[in-house]
């Protein structure tokens, strides 16, 4: 019987992170202070550790993985590369369907791949305490567990919406000794500020960032920790690819098309950016490579966003980064896939896609719950609402190939299972889950406020 799990060793865990900066056809644009003059390493030094900082800001292809990070991502990593047999069998399709499986962590998700770096170099920096902020609660929970692995006090500001919708999810944190606060909250200027003007707002990823922020900076035994967006996390996050790209090697395989859930960018940059790094060096496997990234069609950034500089947050805290953005206080609608509703995305998936060298596909909150359902009966593992973005583009390309009759090669990436999330699922199978329409004149109205710098 053929496997259908392709696995690595724990000696084959990669020993360096991949920098897709060194391979971009034109230096990252530079983050910007409000009155547009380049933001300073040092200013960036103020909630953040030295060599967060300089990650943030390579250039270099490589990075070295601490031995130290390497031995806790052995208690998971290597992750399977797993192919979908029985939902070929179902769609009739000649496609050779991949998924790479995140949900092995131990918090669920692909959130660790940078939750633990990030603690470790904090803890190395003399740091005591991290803030942070969470949407569907897989970065929160994988920051408690990383803060509890190297004894780090961890606060999270976790997206009210999401808050309320995900119980288990704000439990799993506490388990790991996080404090865990609705957004936005009464314990911060920002949040004060917001609640009085928007007492009913089901919060953002903005103003959780925002109010994370601000704690943040106003205590020095404490750093801001972020779960997506920034160059540095998605470094982290190449460690999917990397593996997946040795594991396609062991059976003499390579994808054809690379799909990715993106909110902030970091499971796409993941996953595809290894792989476009091999197409940017010349590799022949990749001349024809597709990278697919995969947003809510209530909150499409990169299909309906602007490309320009703009806040990571709510409250224009954070230097500007060029990026394709929605506008730093749009709110997005309260989907059930709370990793996702963010206004902007990293400034290289931005870069790559404005260039034209990766595809962005904005899918309404229903299919995506049939194609998450879909799979969890075919290969029995029920996906995070996120994944389910993923694996609702990647049917939609087997399917195309179906009525071809090419024989793809498609990855996915699985970023997370869906245990904690049955509450969606349930309002799913009720028939009480809506899809939402893009709010047009709510996105003009916050973009008239974006700076212009660009």
């Amino acid at each position: 019987m053929e496997s259908t799990r392709i696995l690595l060793e724990a000696h084959e865990i990669p020993t360096h992170w991949y920098n897709i900066a060194a391979d971009l056809p034109t230096p990252p644009a530079p983050p910007l202070l409000p009155d547009g003059s380049p933001a300073r390493p040092e200013q960036l030094g103020a909630i953040f550790p030295p060599t967060i900082v300089e990650q943030e800001m390579s250039r270099e292809r490589w990075i070295e993985i601490p031995y130290e990070v390497r031995e806790i991502f052995r208690l998971w990593r290597p992750s399977p590369l797993v192919r979908a047999v029985r939902l070929e069998q179902a769609l009739g399709t000649p496609a050779k369907i991949f998924f790479k499986y995140e949900g092995v962590s131990p918090a669920g998700s692909h959130k660790p791949n940078s939750a633990i770096p990030q603690a470790y170099y904090n803890r190395e920096a003399g740091i005591k305490r991290l803030t942070t902020e969470t949407g569907a609660g897989q970065w929160g929970s994988s920051l408690a567990l990383a803060g509890q692995m190297f004894g780090l006090e961890v606060r999270i500001y976790m997206v009210k919406v999401s808050y309320e919708q995900k119980p288990y999810r704000r439990m799993t944190m506490q388990t790991w000794g996080a404090e865990v606060f609705a957004s936005p909250s009464s314990l911060t200027e920002c949040g004060r500020r917001i609640l009085a003007e928007m007492p009913d707002t089901p919060g953002s990823l903005g103003i959780a960032i925002s109010e994370a922020v601000e704690e943040a900076a106003g205590r020095a035994d404490t750093n801001y920790s972020l779960g997506s967006v920034l160059s540095h996390v998605v470094v982290h996050q190449s460690i999917i690819g990397l593996e997946a790209k040795k594991q396609f090697d062991k059976i003499g395989l390579y994808p054809d098309i690379v799909v990715a859930p993106c909110g902030g960018g970091s499971s796409f940059g993941g996953i595809a950016f290894p792989f476009l790094g091999d197409k940017a060096s010349g590799d022949k496997r990749a001349s024809n490579l597709r990278a697919i990234a995969v947003e809510p069609s209530s909150c499409p950034s990169l299909t309906k966003g602007r490309y320009t500089y703009d806040f990571g947050d709510a409250s224009g805290f954070t230097p500007l980064l060029k990026m394709y953005t929605l506008g730093h206080d749009f709110v997005p609608a309260g989907i059930h896939a709370g990793g996702l509703r963010y206004h902007g995305a990293s400034q290289h998936v931005s870069q790559l896609y404005e260039a034209g060298l990766i595809e962005a596909v904005a899918v309404p909150q229903l299919s995506t719950f049939d194609a998450g359902t879909q799979f969890a009966r075919c290969e029995g593992i029920i996906p995070a609402p996120e994944a389910c973005h993923a694996i609702r583009v990647a049917i939609d390309e087997a399917l195309k190939c179906k009525e071809t009759g090419e024989e793809k090669v498609i990855l996915f990436n699985l970023t997370g299972h869906g245990h904690f999330d049955m509450s969606s699922f349930e309002r799913y199978f009720s028939g009480k889950l809506e899809d939402y329409e893009y709010p047009a004149d709510e996105v003009e109205r916050s973009l008239a406020k974006v700076p212009k710098f660009g």
